[in-house]
């Protein structure tokens, strides 16, 4: 038996002729190499290392109390949407720290994912906010955690600021189908942007 790189799956069919680069983002903890890792169809690439002493002061372990690796650079997966169209997920890290790697990771993107978390809502701002610095579109999706609050979608969207064409959504980044109607949750609104632009 070989190795998952081994087989056919990595290969893209013949007929692909579309490929979308999409990031997943949002802030440290919520989900992101989850998310990439539960769709992706080839093994994920993870940039994980082990948290140390030294980033104790920059990375909140609030409500994340047995995290011990965090993402440094990027995760990246495919997902081959079907026979025409192929998705490339870049997960960025969600410290403030790393947001310098942002600028090349959203050159090409057609948009992004945002992960939320109801325990830390506010940590989403920064995030969002460097999106809209850029100008590149996105859709928020709240990953459902075991201890994690539940509010009503006006609720959150009032939390979060969102502007009313925004598609807001609840995931569990751990579910592939969950996971799945989230990301085309994205890519439907930017096909609408898309056509709603002027020639």
């Amino acid at each position: 038996m070989g190795s998952a790189l081994a087989c056919d799956d990595v290969y893209l069919p013949a007929t692909v002729s579309t490929a979308v680069k999409l990031l997943v983002v949002g802030h440290f903890a919520v989900g992101k190499t989850t998310f990439v890792g539960t769709l992706s169809e080839i093994r994920p690439l993870r940039t994980e290392e082990t948290m140390t002493q030294a980033g104790a002061l920059t990375d909140d372990l609030r409500g994340v109390p047995d995290k011990t690796t965090t993402t440094v650079a990027l995760d990246f997966g495919r997902l081959t949407l079907n026979d025409h169209l192929v998705l490339y997920l870049f997960g960025a890290p969600g410290q403030q720290r790393f947001t310098r790697l942002w600028e090349d990771m959203t050159r090409g993107a057609l948009g992004a994912l945002v992960l939320a978390d109801t325990r830390r809502l506010e940590h989403s701002f920064d995030v969002m906010g460097l999106l809209e610095e850029y100008g590149l579109p996105y859709a928020v999706a709240v990953n459902r955690f075991d201890d994690a609050p539940e509010f009503a979608e006006e609720e959150l969207r009032e939390a979060l600021d969102l502007l009313p064409e925004t598609p807001l959504v609840t995931c569990d980044a751990r579910d592939p189908r969950s996971s799945t109607e989230a990301l085309i949750s994205l890519v439907q609104y930017l096909s609408a942007r898309e056509g709603q632009e002027p020639a």
